[in-house]
């Protein structure tokens, strides 16, 4: 009986420890330096006509940080349903801001992209990489996705281009929209 005892006291206390373990591996897998919970590091970002913000400017909105490139093809599959499911539907929220940030590439090349996927909401430049290198490691692609609070606080993370994690990305936007402030 005392065995037992033990071995459900074991189980009980390491569970949890187990659990982050692995949510903390899930994370490193998939590239990130960040997690949900964490501070969103703060950068100062540059739109194409050249104006300056820095992230932090927008905190008291929920913000949704998009990686992206022209060269990849999950960016060019995932920009259009950002396009149609979140832009057109919270563009004009006030609590609400949309930043694509072009990965290591010019401006002339990130005007030609969004021309050409056909997206209206701003992209931004990280033309040295170093924004992104702060959400993720050295050697992770893009195609992520982060969703930040009105406090400032990362509440979602995505990479790649998976339906189902597209949904509830949605939804945890939608969610913290409705939230009163």
């Amino acid at each position: 009986m005392k065995q037992l005892f033990l071995y459900i006291l074991f189980f009980v206390v390491a569970c949890p420890v187990f659990s982050q373990s692995a949510e903390k591996q899930r994370d490193d897998t998939r590239g990130y330096i960040v997690k949900v919970g964490d501070t969103a590091p703060d950068f100062t970002i540059k739109y194409l006509d050249g104006k300056t913000e820095k992230l932090s400017d927008l905190w008291g909105k929920v913000v949704m940080l998009q990686f992206t490139a022209s060269w990849c093809g999950v960016c060019r599959k995932e920009m259009p349903h950002i396009e149609s499911e979140i832009w057109q539907k919270h563009k004009s929220n006030p609590d609400f801001a949309l930043l694509g940030i072009s990965y290591k590439e010019n401006e002339e090349t990130t005007k030609n992209f969004a021309q050409k996927i056909k997206i209206s909401y701003p992209l931004t430049l990280d033309e040295s990489g170093e924004i992104f290198h702060k959400y993720a490691t050295k050697n992770a692609g893009v195609t992520r996705n982060i969703i930040i609070n009105r406090e400032g606080k990362i509440i979602f993370l995505t990479r790649l281009f998976d339906e189902t994690e597209f949904k509830q990305m949605v939804d945890v936007i939608k969610k913290e929209l409705d939230k009163k402030n």
